[in-house]
């Protein structure tokens, strides 16, 4: 891995883009010039897709399934019996390993405080009603790496919060391991259809796919414009980017442990990033050999080596509170403290999807069966947004129930506040009540 100074790290891999000014691969614009015509590019061509979906329903599903994943199928759902033949097939130490992280999961997210509330202070009552989304479609991602992990960190977590249908969409042809985790949670349905397609099908609904009220999940470029063009037609969970590791490092981390865990987020996407921010010249120089060592035996070296060539790297810097500046601007998905105290590391750090404490800590344990969903926000909206969670899954509804004493002891201030807005019948609604005998 290249080691940078700071600053050169600040222009390059630590420098943030928005998605509106990304810059896509020679191979994409191809491809999608190939599928849609020339000139046209990939926001464009979600737009076809969603308008197709909106206006033909099923018929410009299979348009786009066939053209994309060539999937010639006309039926979308899977039957049940074949997520339940999935399940029993599935090798037993792989049911208890799902069984041991849906349990964790369900365990955490159970924890989580979203309670409705009321209060007589302010007089009358006055609070907070939560209830949950009715229904929720689920994106699992496909392609070279099928993640049924995906489906318990986002399914798991709407079933605590109440959702009552929760539907799971993920391209054509899925792994086994997918369709028996969705039995295991006990999904409304499995759809197999896949990228922008899925996501109107759910937004917009159509013949076969019911109409959901919120879409949440990762996937492709194409999954991810499509949810930014729906914004406001449906309820989303954000922006998924590629993933990211920030690793911080002192003297005393292990670096055999610290390359493995940059390779491990390198594996993800050739897109995806893994950097090390260290205050040690030592430990740089021994986890880029490490990483190149570990790499010659890994099944996906290839991807690795466009992921660490694209967005990874090394950068030496001057002290810890150096690094938490620079985690604090670049406000990674995953952010790793690998040093000797990482609880009064993290203290000076706001920005964060997750924090993983020390080296026993590792991401891979949250990827998998810590427990909190592994579904984080992406490309710096850790600064804003947070992790997949029950919250995600509830609406909250204010509740005003005053007396009649009480309101009329309101609504002269009310009325004031209404004309100081030239808002004359809200003024008169005010006063209304304060003629009222």
């Amino acid at each position: 891995m290249k080691i940078y100074e700071v600053e050169e790290a600040r222009k390059t891999i630590l420098k943030r883009k928005a998605l509106h000014r990304m810059e896509y691969s020679p191979i994409l614009v191809q491809k999608t010039e190939e599928y849609f015509g020339e000139g046209i590019t990939p926001p464009q061509a979600v737009a076809i897709i969603l308008q197709s979906v909106e206006e033909q329903g099923d018929q410009g599903i299979r348009k786009w399934s066939q053209v994309l994943d060539g999937y010639d199928g006309t039926e979308f759902v899977i039957p049940k019996e074949e997520l339940k033949r999935a399940w029993k097939q599935m090798d037993r130490e792989i049911q208890a390993a799902i069984e041991a992280a849906a349990g964790r999961i369900r365990t955490f997210h159970q924890m989580q405080p979203a309670a409705s509330w009321t209060t007589n202070e302010l007089g009358g009552i006055l609070g907070q009603r939560i209830t949950p989304i009715e229904s929720v479609g689920v994106y699992v991602p496909g392609g070279t790496a099928p993640l049924p992990s995906s489906l318990l960190m986002s399914v798991i977590p709407a079933q605590v919060a109440g959702v009552s249908k929760i539907y799971t969409a993920t391209p054509p042809q899925p792994e086994a391991a997918i369709l028996a985790a969705a039995y295991y949670c006990g999904v409304e349905a499995v759809y197999q259809i896949g990228g922008a397609q899925a996501i109107a099908a759910l937004a917009f609904g159509t013949e076969s796919i019911p109409k959901v009220d919120k879409i949440v999940g990762a996937g492709n470029l194409f999954v991810t414009l499509a949810k930014q063009q729906l914004f406001g037609v449906v309820g989303l969970d954000g922006l998924a980017g590629p993933t990211e590791t920030l690793v911080i490092a002192d003297r005393f981390a292990n670096p055999v442990w610290v390359a493995t865990d940059l390779l491990a987020q390198a594996e993800h996407d050739v897109q995806a990033s893994a950097i090390l921010l260290t205050t040690d010249s030592d430990l740089a120089g021994q986890v880029s050999e490490e990483v190149q060592l570990q790499l010659s035996i890994l099944s996906r070296r290839d991807t690795i080596t466009a992921s660490i060539q694209n967005a990874g790297g090394i950068v030496l810097v001057d002290s810890l509170e150096q690094a938490a500046e620079l985690a604090n601007d670049y406000a990674p998905e995953h952010l790793c403290l690998s040093v000797n105290d990482p609880e009064g590391l993290m203290s000076k750090i706001n920005n964060a999807g997750g924090f993983f404490l020390g080296e026993h800590s590792f991401e891979v344990l949250g990827d998998y069966i810590a427990g909190p969903s592994h579904v984080m926000p992406t490309g710096g909206t850790a600064r804003f947004a947070s992790p997949l969670n029950v919250l995600d899954f509830v609406k909250i509804s204010s509740v005003i129930g005053l007396e009649q004493a009480g309101a009329a002891a309101l609504s002269k201030t009310a009325a004031i506040l209404a004309e100081l807005e030239n808002l004359t019948a809200h003024a008169a609604a005010a006063r209304a009540r304060l003629e009222t005998k």
